[in-house]
């Protein structure tokens, strides 16, 4: 390599992140910030890292896209037989991390995780364009296929079929949404002392906010 992997280092100085200044429901904050990432026109902004785990530990992440949240969590879709749909069916906690490099910024959430209702999948699903619709039919997601061309034969089968009619919702396919007990905000700061503040969730329903250190 031509540098170093261990030189490889950016100091932080767009802002800061105080107690004054988020507001004391994590959801709100995290509207604020992910309004901010729309309007800067990031790659992917609802793009978010997904940690799961098996029922002995064993952890897994991937990439998946937050589709839609509110004071209830966040929320996303999946095959619910995929490796990850199985491993929260049998382990219902879970970890997001948002990583938006430009703005400086990280959030981290852990809960617990539920399906969202079939109403919610299903109106999600009619939103899909036609071949992604057809998509959730074509791939055993997670299973091992002989190849490529496998996959596209099924979706082209699949088009054909339903040319002229409305592809309705596999039962294996839909949402699951992440309610969350804690909320980290990270800004990053200058001289790696970056800002790090968590909301964890109270009995009572409200949310304390504590100051990390970096």
């Amino acid at each position: 390599m031509d540098k170093n992997i261990a030189d490889l280092r950016k100091d932080y100085t767009l802002q800061g992140l105080s107690e004054t200044e988020v507001d004391p429901n994590p959801f709100i904050q995290f509207k604020k910030w992910f309004d901010q990432t729309l309007s800067t026109q990031l790659l992917e902004p609802n793009a978010m890292t997904l940690a799961t785990a098996t029922p002995e530990g064993k952890p897994s992440a991937r990439i998946v896209l937050l589709k839609d949240f509110d004071c209830r969590g966040f929320v996303f879709y999946t095959n619910y037989n995929s490796h990850k749909g199985q491993e929260l069916a049998e382990n219902p906690l879970a970890s997001l991390v948002f990583w938006w490099g430009e703005l400086e910024r990280q959030v981290r959430i852990c809960g617990r995780v539920e399906k969202v209702s079939e109403k919610e999948s299903d109106e999600y699903y009619h939103s899909r364009p036609f071949n992604s619709r057809l998509g959730a039919w074509a791939s055993n997601q997670s299973e091992v296929i002989e190849s490529r061309e496998v996959l596209e034969r099924q979706l082209q089968e699949l088009q054909i079929k339903y040319q002229h009619q409305d592809v309705l919702r596999p039962h294996h396919w839909g949402g699951f949404r992440v309610i969350p007990t804690e909320i980290e905000f990270w800004q990053g700061r200058s001289s790696r002392l970056h800002d790090r503040l968590l909301y964890t969730l109270l009995d009572n329903g409200s949310w304390n906010i504590q100051r990390l250190s970096p």
